[in-house]
């Protein structure tokens, strides 16, 4: 696994690296819950609307102001294929950190609710399930059982694909 790496790495007896403390910031998403590494987390902006950009993909809901930089904002719900809703006074845009083919990108993720903080070892992540050919879930880092939920913690590096990122790259 890669990419949700917190800075602090508990080793075990053996030298091992499998009790490193990761970090999830948690929010809904139709019902669900869902995770970012902490550490890719800039801010979190109620929702108030964007600008819209001309001949962007359905899931690119267009461009904010942020303080003095332009950041683009993508509904995630549309891009994991999630019925689309109305948002409500709980929507907000998380403002996250994507590495991109031309360097590092701020980008706001449109979700339901934030939830909480969620902390686990690394080794209580468990890797995504076989979904058989054909399923798109390379941007699923992992699933991590929480109490009688499951939290799916998402890869941001792979959420979109190269060509995506590096427009992305290129409006903000």
């Amino acid at each position: 696994m890669h990419g949700l790496v917190n800075d602090a790495a508990a080793v075990d007896d053996r030298g091992e690296i499998g009790n490193e403390r990761l970090q999830y910031l948690t929010f809904l998403l139709g019902g669900q819950e869902y995770g970012v590494d902490i550490l890719r987390v800039q801010e979190i902006k109620g929702w108030d609307g964007v600008t819209r950009v001309p001949n962007t993909p359905p899931h690119v809901k267009g461009v904010i102001n942020l303080r003095g930089s332009i950041v683009p904002v993508i509904d995630l719900r549309i891009r994991l294929g999630i019925e689309e809703v109305t948002y409500g006074s709980t929507t907000v845009i998380v403002i996250v950190r994507i590495d991109t083919p031309k360097g590092r990108s701020t980008t706001g993720l449109v979700v339901d609710a934030v939830a909480d903080v969620f902390t686990t070892a690394r080794s209580e992540l468990q890797e995504t399930p076989d979904f058989g050919e054909g399923a798109d879930v390379d941007y699923i880092e992992g699933v991590a059982i929480r109490g009688e939920a499951m939290l799916i913690a998402l890869a941001l590096d792979r959420l979109l694909s190269a060509g995506e990122l590096e427009a992305l790259a290129r409006m903000g």
